[in-house]
């Protein structure tokens, strides 16, 4: 019964507590909301500040000579800042601003996957069906899959209050803001109404909104590509950072309307390139108004110099184009099917032997990275893939190219001496496989196999060393694996037992000997051909392949890095037995059409790799033969005869180092050759 009471006791004093300290709890929230409110929002309004983020200079980039690729020239933007637009005028600057930006021959940006048809219906872009899915999305007008555009509208219309206009008006005032949103459009935030203008229109929209103190024209850099068809592949383009990006990239201070790199040079380089960003705070006062309270300067990005010798880039694709050309005449003389008449790209990689830094790569067909946005859709589906880097992706087989790596190792491993001989009758079996050779060669030795490139000489060379062992010294020298250039690259694929089984295939011994004349899995780039090359011109040291020769500060005047020779790896082949091998690729050369009243000695190597279609005709070269200086592959893709590719190689060479050319070379009777 005590125990009941005490019990009842304690719960009415509990509860007296809550509810006397709820009251005081009620009382001050009351004195803070009403009776001192105006004190509180004052507080908040006079300490409010926004944080608007200013564009940094991206950093340039210049070729080996320092001449200029990408630049930036001054450009001018429009700009809507949120915190001088009031809400209620945001309709009449944007139709104020379109009328002035199209009267002055500009464009504005237009996303909105909607337009008006010649008849006045609202309808779907064609080819937008992702952004179509994207305005239907939960996340924005949460609409049926079917739903039409009209409906689309619609909802469009009554969310930004356009009803009063006209369809047009409704159309352009709902893209932009539709636009406003997705780039998130705050007061931290401003919106880029146009990213380009000319300076003609800079000066009549700044005449005419001078009432309007949320539109603003600003100083921007735009980036500009110097001659955009020397070296787009390795140059590569920015772009609006996409959603997928902005995700990656926002911890490290992007924003959801950055530009960014998104190919070659400016996508792998872009942490170099980009610089930091600056910033302006500004302090709103209650009355709305709005200072500038601080500005923190940006930083530009420091400067990118390659490698690549715009002279011999520019050659390189002169070239090309003539060696295509030249294929498809021999097959307009020859009448053959299979001649010539499916080669339509090619490509030629130049290193320089000392520190097999990349002088040129050429692709053809190839493209103006000026024109790369508005010719996309063009460039998709133009004959040739002219937006594919043959010169670093395009793998293909080597054919005869690959016999002098054959050659090498074994010599090295003791499948075969300088003295070893085999004899060629026009066709080798193995495993109840046939394998063809151009000619019946007789009794010949490794000097001979390479010179005539004798199919059956190295097919049975092959055998009696080994896939495991001829893959070995074959990814020593860069086949097959990556070679280190600072952009994205192909590795090929070496055939053999882990491509097979990575296929799911079953791999047969007596394969090896159709991978040991170039064919079989075997596919490599010019890029790595080119190392392979470099790699016996310099006694079997592979150095790391690259096309960036340093990085600086934004005006060059502080070297930050600068590229040095990398040893990679080593074919592990004696100098004795490279010695062979280089003097072989020698008396091959000396042999050939293309250079047989050549002015100076070199090593080299022809290669036809069989495949659907003509033959691919390839070459690989390292010139003086006795004090190497560069190396070079090239690639004919459906060529046909591996001269097409020996000329090539003969004209590089001839304009490299200042000899004569031969420039009747491409008129001589194709059939006679």
């Amino acid at each position: 019964m005590f125990k009941s009471k005490i019990r009842k006791w304690r719960y009415a004093f509990i509860l007296t507590l809550v509810t006397v300290i709820s009251g005081v709890f009620c009382a001050r929230l009351v004195q803070w909301q009403i009776r001192e409110s105006d004190v509180y929002e004052d507080i908040a309004l006079t300490s409010t500040e926004y944080t608007v983020e200013t564009d940094a200079i991206r950093g340039e980039i210049f070729d080996a000579n320092g001449d200029p690729l990408a630049q930036n020239t001054t450009g001018y933007k429009v700009v809507i800042n949120k915190i001088f637009t009031p809400e209620e005028k945001l309709n009449e600057y944007i139709l104020r601003l379109i009328e002035l930006t199209e009267a002055c021959g500009c464009k504005w940006e237009d996303e909105l996957p909607i337009k008006l048809d010649k008849n006045g219906k609202y309808v779907f872009e064609e080819k937008r069906e992702s952004d179509i899915a994207e305005l239907k999305s939960k996340d924005n007008l949460n609409m049926n899959p079917y739903s039409t555009a009209d409906e689309c509208m619609q909802r469009l219309v009554e969310k930004y209050d356009c009803q009063s206009l006209t369809p047009r008006q409704r159309h352009d005032v709902v893209s932009v803001r539709y636009n406003m949103e997705k780039n998130l459009y705050t007061r931290s935030n401003p919106y880029v109404f146009a990213k380009s203008i000319t300076e003609n229109a800079m000066s009549v929209i700044s005449e005419n909104t001078q009432n309007d103190p949320g539109i603003e024209v600003q100083d921007c850099a735009v980036r500009k590509y110097i001659e955009g068809d020397t070296a787009p592949h390795i140059v590569g383009i920015t772009g609006l950072i996409s959603a997928e990006e902005y995700d990656e990239l926002k911890d490290k201070g992007y924003a959801y309307n950055d530009t960014v790199g998104k190919l070659g040079i400016e996508y792998a380089f872009e942490d170099q390139l980009r610089g930091k960003p600056g910033s302006k705070t500004y302090e709103v006062n209650p009355d709305g108004t709005a200072a500038v309270k601080s500005v923190t300067q940006s930083q530009p990005g420091n400067s990118v110099y390659l490698t690549i010798d715009s002279k011999y880039q520019k050659y390189a694709k002169q070239v090309l184009k003539e060696a295509v050309q030249q294929a498809q005449d021999y097959h307009a003389v020859s009448g053959k099917k299979y001649s010539g008449e499916d080669c339509v790209g090619a490509a030629l990689v130049m290193i320089n032997v000392k520190d097999f830094s990349v002088i040129c790569a050429a692709s053809y067909p190839d493209y103006n990275l000026s024109d790369y946005y508005s010719e996309y859709d063009k460039l998709l589906t133009t004959k040739g893939d002219p937006l594919v880097n043959r010169a670093f992706n395009g793998a293909l087989a080597p054919g005869s190219t690959y016999k002098p790596l054959v050659a090498s190792a074994a010599l090295e491993e003791g499948a075969i001496t300088t003295s070893t001989r085999i004899n060629c009758q026009g066709i080798y079996t193995t495993g109840g496989l046939k394998l063809n050779c151009m000619h019946v060669h007789g009794s010949l030795n490794v000097y001979e196999g390479i010179r005539d490139s004798c199919n059956v000489f190295f097919a049975e060379t092959a055998r009696l060393l080994g896939i495991e062992k001829m893959d070995t010294y074959a990814k020593r020298c860069g086949l097959g694996v990556e070679t280190g250039v600072e952009i994205g690259e192909s590795t090929g694929t070496l055939a053999g037992p882990e491509f097979s089984e990575m296929m799911g295939t079953p791999w047969y011994e007596p394969l090896v000997s159709p991978a040991g004349i170039g064919q079989s899995d075997n596919q490599f780039t010019p890029l790595q051909l080119a190392t392979y090359a470099a790699t016996i011109a310099n006694n079997g040291v592979r150095l790391k392949t690259h096309v960036v020769d340093k990085i600086t500060d934004y005006k060059g005047e502080k070297v930050l890095f600068q590229t040095k020779p990398q040893v990679v790896d080593n074919m592990g082949v004696s100098e004795d037995n490279l010695r062979e091998v280089q003097r072989a690729m020698n008396m091959a050369a000396s042999n050939y059409d293309s250079f047989k009243d050549f002015k100076m000695q070199i090593a080299g190597k022809t290669g036809t790799a069989e495949n659907s279609g003509s033959d691919h005709a390839n070459f690989i070269c390292y010139a003086p033969y006795d004090e190497p200086e560069i190396a070079m592959a090239i690639m004919i893709e459906h060529g046909a005869k591996s001269w097409v590719a020996a000329d090539a190689a003969e004209k590089m060479l001839s304009e490299y180092f200042g000899l004569e050319n031969d420039k009747n070379k491409t008129a001589i009777d194709p059939l006679l050759r």
